[in-house]
């Protein structure tokens, strides 16, 4: 299962990845639409909230198997949630050219 504490560093810094990129993004670009940026920021917010309940509240707690299966798909989703997050924030860079 690994440790809780671990689990939390890793969404907290992943999201936070993502949150830091848009700001300097916004920084840099100060034409583009910011309402783009902060739906992707809001996102990132609500990514990981969402991961962060589901880490505090495992489905089955007293079966290792699904316990581990929980945490293997919290995983797989806070990595497709960062890259559905960064390729939307490419997304915008790429209108920008």
């Amino acid at each position: 299962m690994g440790n809780l504490r671990k689990i939390k560093k890793d969404i907290d810094n992943s999201v936070f990845e993502i949150i830091s990129d848009c700001f300097i993004f916004s920084g840099l670009h100060p034409d583009v639409k910011s309402s783009d940026v902060a739906s992707i920021v809001q996102d990132a917010v609500n990514l990981r909230n969402d991961l962060i309940s589901r880490v505090n509240n495992p489905e089955a707690k007293d079966d290792p198997v699904l316990v581990k299966k929980h945490f293997r798909s919290i995983k797989e989703d806070l990595s497709a949630g960062t890259d559905k997050l960064c390729k939307r924030l490419s997304s915008i860079s790429a209108k920008k050219k």
